[in-house]
């Protein structure tokens, strides 16, 4: 039984061939295609609107060379966000959940903000490795120890994504399942139960938006660093 809770993290697969590209392409489809009039209807002057307010949030602490991400990082936002919320859909999948996808984004973006600074700044990408008025025998402690939080950054990026959003699917699971064993034996129960599953539905649709823009705010710090 334990393992049936799991099974709907385990990628979908047609006639032996992996669904989950299809489940990483399809979320560009409902997006609508902006056009060249002055006048739009409600739903493209929503996204628009959206779009522009997250990109000046995400971009205010950067300088005018870090702005150069601004497409990569929005993008990067409303499609963790669409991927998220698509999965809190009943029989669906969530590419999101698997670590080998937001490793897959993670570590690239990292690695590139870390060749950026040591290309364009390497005196202060190195000096962040070594605090300043460190006293001298905590030196070689500290490189190591700052050297480790270094390249453990994309593996907390890929994990806290990965841990939050499988949680909360194997939480609204368990009380869902809950309801349906208890709503012939005990129906006061299981009304209380319900209750619970829908304020943590709620929570989840404020997870998956908020784990989505923490993704990349981390990066967008990261990229602070070293431009």
């Amino acid at each position: 039984m334990m393992m049936s809770f799991f099974d709907q993290f385990a990628s979908p697969s047609f006639l032996g061939i992996p669904l989950i590209a299809i489940a990483i392409a399809l979320p560009w489809i409902l997006f609508p295609t902006p056009t060249s009039r002055w006048l739009n209807n409600r739903l493209i002057t929503i996204q628009t609107w959206f779009i522009n307010r997250f990109t000046n949030q995400l971009l205010l602490p950067l300088n005018v060379g870090g702005h150069k991400w601004a497409l990569l990082f929005t993008s990067l936002m409303v499609f963790l966000i669409t991927i998220n919320m698509l999965g809190l859909l009943p029989y669906t999948f969530t590419p999101t959940t698997q670590l080998s996808l937001n490793m897959g984004f993670a570590v690239p973006l990292w690695l590139a903000t870390v060749i950026i600074g040591m290309r364009n700044q390497p005196t202060v990408a190195l000096g962040h490795l070594l605090p300043e008025g460190t006293p001298i025998p905590l030196i070689p402690v500290l490189i190591i120890i700052e050297t480790i939080s270094l390249f453990i950054r994309p593996l907390a990026l890929g994990v806290r994504l990965t841990a939050n959003l499988t949680a909360g699917h194997l939480l609204i699971q368990l009380i869902a399942t809950a309801v349906f064993v208890l709503l012939p034996m005990m129906p006061t129960v299981a009304i209380l139960t319900a209750t619970v599953l829908f304020l943590l539905t709620l929570l989840e649709v404020a997870v998956a938006m908020i784990q989505a823009y923490v993704f990349v705010l981390l990066l967008s710090l990261y990229l602070q660093e070293n431009v």
